[in-house]
């Protein structure tokens, strides 16, 4: 019997996320977030974001008189899009989709009450989120942080640009209404993440998105993902355990140490490791003396967390991969067969790795701070699939090599990669 990538629903309901919001509130940055955390832990989960539909389909050349509610044919179009963009999520729901993000400003109320009966209509339940700030900086961090980097600007004067998308925000305003009395089922995120409003909430998903709402924002920083140095194990070929560093291994996590003094600047970061030992041997120079000035500041003492320990091999700990060939070809077939879900004898799957780290993942959000994991080949590969959006299927098979740091800083649209070898192996 496979088993299931997510645990059993309560219920059978399917959901759309329904964004609400002027334009610069980082509405697509949220639906994004949403859509990568419930991707990662399984569900069936798909983002329509009206924007892109309107540049595929019109082009990306529009300025902020196409957006003015006086203009006719503009709005026409517009509408056009966004009953599209809506007719697919409907229709790919009704294929077997659970999560469906409708991505659009869904200014007014109108606009808003014939998305959520055509939802109903289609058996679909519907949760507004509306993103709400007010904070100019936050407001104009966001326009040239974001709004630049789009295609609606390629080529165009930075300043022409911003002074465009300003008057495209005022069009906006003047029909905007915010999510208020009668309107159910939503959750109001204002000001980054400072506050939440709720209103109406019921259902296991809309629960579990709420909480990842409470604990994220919209503050960005960097990550850095590493492996534990090598240990005697990997040197003998055996899996799990809890070994010591080799010589190499300790010749990396003084490599580390260095490399982070230097990367972080002033910023010093969260560090977080397993309870292991080869994990927490990686990261003891990290909070000792920086070794000149030229090295940086010591960083924190790191803190040991179980939930990123190895996955569990069960019987199979300690043993090498002939070894299991040899001793029990039957699981060594299963795990080959679905790496994703096979689970040792006594021990764990990866698709138990992944919901073991769903708090680490929530903490990872909430933290405002730098953060640097240094943990084990499958928990960093599913960590990894999760910032990187990446399908559960594709975690157990993620190239995740020694003596790597993996740094991952965020975009306008994504996260941006790095990857510094510091010992090359031998």
């Amino acid at each position: 019997m496979r088993m299931p990538i997510h645990e059993p629903r309560p219920d059978a309901e399917q959901l759309a996320v329904v964004l609400v919001g002027l334009p610069a509130r980082g509405k697509s940055y949220i639906a994004r977030k949403i859509g990568r955390y419930l991707a990662w832990l399984g569900w069936s989960t798909r983002s329509f974001n009206v924007g892109a539909y309107r540049r595929e389909r019109l082009g990306s050349h529009h300025r902020e008189a196409f957006f003015s509610p006086d203009n006719v044919e503009g709005r026409r179009q517009r509408e056009a899009m966004a009953t599209q963009a809506l007719g697919d999520l409907v229709d790919w729901m009704q294929a077997g989709g659970e999560v469906g993000i409708y991505d659009a400003t869904n200014t007014t109320r109108a606009r808003r009450d014939r998305i959520r009966a055509e939802l109903a209509g289609a058996g679909v339940q519907t949760l507004f989120i509306e993103s709400v700030c007010e904070d100019p900086a936050l407001i104009e961090a966001n326009i040239r942080e974001t709004k630049l980097s789009s295609p609606d600007y390629a080529g165009v004067d930075a300043d022409v640009a911003v002074a465009d998308f300003r008057a495209r925000i005022a069009h906006y305003e003047r029909a905007y209404e915010p999510l208020g009395e009668g309107e159910t089922s939503y959750v109001k995120f204002i000001d980054a993440g400072r506050r939440l409003e709720v209103e109406g909430l019921r259902g296991y998903l809309p629960g579990k998105i709420l909480s990842f709402l409470m604990n994220t924002h919209l503050k960005r920083r960097p990550l850095w993902l590493t492996r534990h140095g090598e240990s005697l194990y990997n040197v003998a070929g055996r899996i799990g355990g809890d070994p010591s560093l080799s010589a190499l291994g300790q010749a990396y996590a003084v490599q580390l140490a260095t490399f982070m003094r230097l990367r972080v600047g002033q910023r010093a970061p969260v560090v977080f490791t397993s309870t292991l030992t080869r994990t927490r041997q990686t990261a003891r120079h990290l909070s000792g003396p920086p070794g000149g000035p030229e090295a940086g500041p010591a960083l924190p003492p790191p803190v040991a967390w179980r939930l990123l320990d190895e996955i569990d091999a069960g019987v199979c700990d300690g043993m090498t991969y002939e070894e299991i060939a040899e001793q029990l070809p039957a699981e060594f077939r299963a795990r080959q067969a679905d790496k994703l879900r096979y689970r040792y004898p006594r021990g764990e799957s990866y698709v138990d790795v992944i919901h073991r780290l769903e708090p680490v993942i929530l903490e990872l959000e909430r933290q405002r701070k730098p953060v640097l994991v240094v943990a084990h080949q499958a928990v960093i590969r599913a960590l990894y699939g999760y910032f990187k959006d990446l399908a559960p299927e594709d975690c157990p098979h993620l190239p995740v090599p020694l003596h790597t740091v993996i740094e991952l800083r965020p975009g306008p649209y994504g996260l941006d990669e790095q990857r510094f070898t510091l010992i090359e192996e031998p």
